[in-house]
């Protein structure tokens, strides 16, 4: 007797942990479907229903449901009819949901966005252009069949392979093309660590110095550094988790400041020591980025990283506290990521312009698995038989920007996969083995 209750005790405890999990889960679905949906129709222009069908197919986005307002350049999302988010567009500021704050101050935030040079792309040479792109060099029926081997089921939007500097290989999937925004995820923290070598070069930042967070000056997090930030190594206690609530996903889906957010967490391990992969930590360097850049914010990764390599398409989007989300929020072409790949091939050097520092690839390029908030294949371990020297932005979703130097090699594959995940390495292997040396 004794034994059956202490049974139905723990089956009844599980049961309420497990309904308290459901409904934390609640906001966080909603506020991601609220989000991806708003980003998908108006920063990507692709019809409402694709979006929807596409994106929200799998579990558990499949219980929410959706509303997009045209007039208001709006989405709203709940699951159930319950935990109703919204998410809202701005013109040159992409979607942001609503979250810790009301919609009203969000749409009065200042935000001077920066104008998009004029011209024709297709008369300007490539890479800064899209004219005389295509190149050759290559066994055209391999690189045929290495790029139809990453549309085997799953999910993949894109391809674009650039080998000695021009396109050999570009294809994509019915309902996209070059000229689709897609979402790179923590790609994005690539294009952060971009910013921070920016500052670095400007000398209005100090990589090896203490991260210049007000809140940390009073105690044991005063020692984590800007490089320590970069790396992943700030012994700041995080969980990386996306299928339920956790320090990430209540970051991203229900927090105003989502930097400040993170700086809140508790030091766990001494900073430089032990690896934690963190979105918190690109969302710190965020808001320090935006403490150093000050009134021109919001045009200043645009006039200083995008407009000068030609990728014209990227949108970064912010919080709603007006932050640019540097760890998941930048949209942008196949080509464009190619374009910013092809930046680091040539050691931040385009079209003559130095517009990373001297040293910051190979910086960015230093660490065993990790770098500065790029991908290493130390040992081929990451992605065997593929050159020791490929590293990679990376993000949610199978979301993919290869660079190999020893190949003169860039290659981008953007994605949706909803679990059925690309094999990177035999993909790899099929593009550099149809490239003639």
């Amino acid at each position: 007797m004794r034994g059956r209750l202490i049974t139905k005790f723990l089956l009844l405890v599980l049961g309420v942990l497990f309904l308290l999990f459901v409904w934390k889960s609640l906001p966080i679905i909603s506020g991601y479907s609220a989000k991806v949906v708003a980003s998908g129709v108006f920063v990507a222009g692709r019809p409402v229903k694709e979006v929807i069908r596409q994106d929200l197919v799998g579990f558990p986005t499949k219980w929410s449901s959706c509303t997009v307002d045209g007039k208001d350049s709006s989405v709203t999302a709940s699951v159930w009819g319950l935990a109703k988010r919204k998410a809202i567009y701005r013109r040159g500021l992409g979607a942001t949901l609503v979250s810790g704050c009301s919609e009203e101050e969000i749409r009065e935030q200042k935000a001077g966005v920066a104008v998009r040079p004029g011209g024709d792309m297709d008369t300007v040479d490539w890479p800064t252009g899209d004219r005389g792109c295509e190149g050759d060099g290559v066994d055209t029926a391999k690189m045929n069949a290495a790029v139809s081997l990453a549309y085997g089921g799953s999910g993949t939007r894109a391809v674009v392979v650039v080998y000695h500097g021009k396109i050999v290989g570009e294809r994509y999937a019915p309902g996209f093309d070059r000229h689709t925004r897609l979402a790179g995820w923590s790609m994005a923290k690539g294009v952060t660590s971009a910013m921070v070598g920016i500052l670095v070069g400007q000398h209005r930042l100090d990589v090896g110095g203490p991260a210049p967070v007000e809140e940390w000056r009073k105690d044991d997090r005063r020692r984590i550094t800007v490089e320590d930030l970069l790396h992943m190594k700030s012994g700041l206690s995080w969980w990386e988790l996306y299928a339920g609530p956790a320090d990430a996903t209540r970051m991203l889906f229900e927090e105003a400041d989502m930097g400040k957010f993170a700086e809140r967490s508790a030091l766990r391990h001494l900073p430089g020591g032990v690896f934690n992969y963190s979105s918190g930590t690109a969302n710190i360097l965020s808001s320090i980025i935006r403490s150093k850049t000050g009134i021109g914010y919001y045009r200043w990764p645009y006039e200083q990283l995008f407009y000068k390599i030609g990728m014209y398409s990227a949108v970064l989007e912010p919080d709603a506290g007006g932050t640019f989300v540097g760890s998941s929020y930048c949209y942008a072409t196949a080509r464009d990521w190619a374009r910013f790949g092809l930046l680091y091939l040539r050691d931040g050097v385009w079209g003559g312009q130095r517009v990373l520092p001297a040293g910051w690839v190979s910086y960015t390029r230093k660490g065993d698995g990790y770098g500065a908030m790029w991908w290493l294949n130390t040992g081929g371990r990451r992605f065997p038989g593929v050159p020791e020297d490929c590293y990679s932005c990376e993000g949610y979703e199978g979301q993919y920007v290869w660079v190999i130097p020893s190949r003169d090699l860039v290659v981008v594959r953007l994605a949706m996969e909803h679990g059925a995940r690309l094999n990177g390495g035999a993909f790899l292997r099929g593009i550099i083995g149809a490239c003639n040396p």
